[in-house]
């Protein structure tokens, strides 16, 4: 297997496993709504309230935004601002893409996972739990979101520096 091929692989790869965490996440949206009616009938139809179900609203919404990251940035859809990006060329592109994964997207990410690695840690040591009665005993795992946002996303953009590495050296568009 040439150098070439193994690098499609690893961004097909890593594609291939964003995109399917972002179509997990999606269903998050629908139970946000789904549980934000629950708690609204509940709380004001029936006078009755669990602290848990609104949490619940909380985490979903979390993984939703953390974990769907990746996917935006992989179908492009992820806040660009793009007043002359949108003029440029194929590979002029290829290239704003890849130094800015380089120099921007993946330090960022890498800095962001060393930063809350201490404090997902610290959390999972004493398993951290809702202060509030009655809510989630999982604030750990919520914390634990941080690093595995940081890390879909510097996978991404390792995807995103194979994918346009490969387009300048084969000189197609973007």
């Amino acid at each position: 297997m040439n150098l070439i091929s193994w690098l499609s692989a690893v961004r097909s790869g890593i594609d291939t496993a964003n995109a399917w965490l972002g179509r997990m996440v999606s269903v998050f949206s629908v139970l946000m709504v789904v549980l934000t009616f629950a708690i609204v009938v509940l709380r004001y139809g029936f006078n009755l309230g669990w602290i848990a179900l609104q949490e619940s609203v909380m985490y979903l919404h979390a993984s939703l935004f953390l974990l769907a990251c990746s996917y935006a940035l992989q179908k492009n859809e992820h806040v660009r601002v793009d007043i002359f990006y949108r003029g440029f060329s194929g590979r002029r592109k290829a290239w704003v893409d890849l130094l800015g994964a380089v120099l921007l997207l993946m330090p960022v990410s890498v800095f962001i996972f060393v930063m809350c690695w201490d404090y997902v840690m610290t959390s999972w040591q004493m398993m951290e739990r809702s202060g509030e009665a009655g809510g989630l005993p999982l604030v750990y795992a919520l914390k634990s979101l941080l690093l595995l946002f940081a890390t879909s996303l510097c996978l991404q953009g390792v995807a995103e520096v194979i994918r346009n590495a490969l387009t300048l050296h084969k000189g197609e568009t973007a």
